[in-house]
């Protein structure tokens, strides 16, 4: 089941989020990696930015979640990350394909670590067309705020 999550759950987005992170590590530059990935307060901010998290319960247990950002011409997915035990079953699949129908007529872009080879072969699995390195850093600079460092190191996905 799909839901929208709010704030008020944020103990168990974050455990989630960390959870699953912790593929990044030793993948993604060292001076990139922290643990926790996300302390509370950057997920507080997204709240605040607008971001809107939908979670997937199993068995009324989360064990995935994926966010979406509205700005002015595109939409963002922000924040995809499942629960280890609980990948390879469909469920990153099964959020994706909400967010294809509430984001209908929209551009809709994802960035991920260039090294994260198992995220972007989903995201190209799934109707993404990856973006070249020009087009990555034009777009992480209009859309996303993230450190040089991150961008040097990102790919930024589409589906139209």
């Amino acid at each position: 089941m799909i839901t929208k999550i709010s704030k008020k759950d944020r103990s168990n987005i974050l455990y989630i989020i960390n959870e699953a992170s912790l593929k990044y590590k030793g993948v993604i530059p060292e001076d990139c990696w922290h643990e926790p990935y996300m302390p509370e307060q950057e997920l507080l901010n997204e709240f605040e930015i607008g971001v809107r998290i939908f979670g997937y319960q199993m068995d009324g247990i989360l064990v995935g979640v994926m966010g979406i950002q509205e700005l002015e011409e595109v939409t963002l997915i922000r924040h995809a990350y499942i629960l280890s035990e609980y990948q390879r079953r469909g469920i990153g699949k099964s959020l994706l394909q909400y967010l294809f129908q509430i984001n209908q007529s929209r551009r809709l872009l994802v960035g991920t670590w260039q090294d994260a080879t198992w995220a972007i072969e989903f995201y190209l699995k799934n109707g993404f067309s990856q973006h070249d390195r020009e087009q990555t850093y034009q777009l992480l600079n209009e859309h996303w705020k993230v450190p040089l460092k991150q961008m040097e190191n990102s790919v930024v996905l589409e589906r139209r």
